[in-house]
């Protein structure tokens, strides 16, 4: 496996990812009740956007760098860019960073990242949230052994590299498999938009195995045909969300926070959005 988010830390994806995942938590926290947060590929916490990846696509200055100045952002944007500024210039924090900052004392984080070197990052990342724990492990295995949280109430960020062959199909089973048996919990199943077909399969098998509420959040930001991958081949132009269990109001606010994201962040004429009910009501 040859990813490392740090190429990748901040941008356009990130973005999408991150705004949603504070759309959901600031939800959760509405209510005294504690909850848990499992984040399955956590990656190392903390990215340096001075470093040598990040300078060597420069993904970050086409995506939350536009944003940072900006005093008009609606909805959840705001807080998540307070959390972003408040790590200083040039260093961007991953979702378990995001995640730590906005729980309360009685909330925990499961954060579980399986290659070692990015683990041990996490591990010092994380070493002063005594409400966090990082695990050494494979993230699908080890959100089973998670399924129910003692919470009964919780998120659940399932956001893979997407570097192992078919592993869209194995992180969507993964989903089903832990809704069966935290079926109240809020699921964010980020995908690269790479492959639509797998994307309306993946949505398909959901609802087929009981999936009640499901909503899908796309955004493409039409980057130049030549933009080059540092893994080789074209850039990632296009990604999106499927949650189930969408809180009440998430849907109006990701209608605000979509077409601005498209605006702000286009990298090319044409860039769009999507958002839609797949399952459920509004």
């Amino acid at each position: 496996m040859n990813y490392r988010h740090a190429y990748h830390a901040g941008n356009f994806a990130d973005v999408l990812k991150h705004g949603a995942l504070t759309a959901v938590l600031l939800h959760l926290k509405r209510k005294d009740k504690p909850f848990a947060v499992v984040d399955t590929h956590s990656g190392r916490g903390l990215y340096d956007l001075k470093g040598t990846e990040a300078r060597k696509t420069g993904e970050a200055e086409a995506g939350v760098a536009r944003l940072l100045a900006d005093a008009r952002v609606p909805g959840a944007l705001a807080p998540y860019l307070d959390i972003v500024r408040d790590f200083g210039p040039h260093r961007y924090p991953g979702s378990p960073l995001i995640v730590a900052r906005l729980l309360r004392p009685q909330d925990r984080l499961v954060a579980i990242e399986k290659q070692e070197e990015e683990y041990r990052a996490l591990s010092t990342a994380l070493a002063d949230v005594g409400n966090a724990r990082a695990i050494l492990g494979d993230g699908y295995r080890e959100l089973d052994k998670l399924m129910p949280p003692k919470e009964r109430r919780g998120a659940i960020l399932i956001d893979p590299p997407y570097e192992e062959p078919g592993e869209f199909e194995t992180a969507t089973r993964a989903l089903i498999a832990a809704h069966k048996r935290f079926a109240t919990g809020i699921f964010l199943f980020w995908y690269p938009m790479k492959e639509r077909p797998e994307v309306t399969a993946a949505a398909g098998e959901l609802i087929t195995a009981g999936v009640k509420s499901l909503l899908k959040l796309e955004l493409d930001v039409r980057a130049p045909p030549d933009a080059v991958s540092p893994h080789g081949g074209t850039r990632l132009t296009a990604t999106g969300l499927l949650v189930v269990n969408a809180p009440y109001g998430f849907k109006d606010e990701m209608n605000r926070v979509l077409p601005f994201l498209a605006q702000e962040l286009a990298q090319g004429p044409g860039a769009k959005f999507g958002l839609e009910r797949l399952a459920g009501e509004d």
